[in-house]
């Protein structure tokens, strides 16, 4: 595997969002979003490791929660074994996946954390729909809210799809692109039930910050 990073922090998305975390980053993306936080991960430049070292890695921050994150983790086909291997050795694990790829290799035990990427991202034309299919209650969609049309075209998705009974459900502002008081109006006058999520880590360290 290319990996970017290893590290542990406080998860500062999704529903484990507050809890500690260790984090395999892999390298590498197949889209290249207007709002990315993480262009450093973007190429495919980075560490070579195999699975098992990973996975050592990971071991000594003796924490048993982990998120195989990126770039986009499923373009590397050794996330597989490294997702095996974890689950083998009692690690809950969370995978965070940009949407556009096939996630039905990934086992029932993982929880996906989909991104369903809006339209002022530049790459909602590239989701693969399908993957909604393979979601079950415990597992969450994120969509990154960076302007209105952006929280409209999200909320018609969650009708037409009827996505509230899929899965968890998370508004994240886009960070520097909108005040996420703008955002939590929006969800209180309309009454949409679904989890307002700010991006924690960078509340604590800062929008610059890597490895946390």
């Amino acid at each position: 595997m290319i990996v970017s990073e290893v590290f542990k922090s406080i998860q500062g998305e999704s529903t484990f969002q507050g809890l500690p975390c260790a984090f395999i980053r892999l390298a590498g993306c197949n889209l290249d979003c207007r709002w990315c936080d993480t262009p450093y991960a973007k190429a495919p430049r980075g560490q070579t490791m195999a699975p098992e070292e990973a996975a050592k890695e990971i071991d000594r921050f003796n924490l048993k929660l982990v998120e195989i994150t990126g770039g986009e983790p499923l373009l590397q086909e050794e996330v597989h074994p490294l997702i095996q291997l974890l689950l083998s050795n009692a690690y809950q694990v969370l995978i965070e996946t940009n949407g556009s790829l096939d996630m039905s290799r990934l086992p029932s035990e993982v929880v996906k954390i989909m991104d369903l990427k809006c339209p002022s991202s530049g790459m909602s034309d590239r989701m693969r729909w399908e993957n909604i299919s393979y979601l079950a209650k415990k597992d969450q969609i994120k969509f990154v809210i960076a302007e209105k049309i952006d929280y409209d075209w999200a909320s018609e998705k969650i009708k037409e799809l009827d996505l509230l009974n899929k899965a968890h459900i998370l508004f994240a502002p886009a960070y520097g692109e909108i005040e996420p008081r703008e955002l939590a109006q929006w969800l209180l006058e309309d009454g949409l039930p679904v989890r307002l999520q700010l991006q924690l880590h960078k509340y604590i360290w800062g929008s610059n910050k890597r490895g946390v």
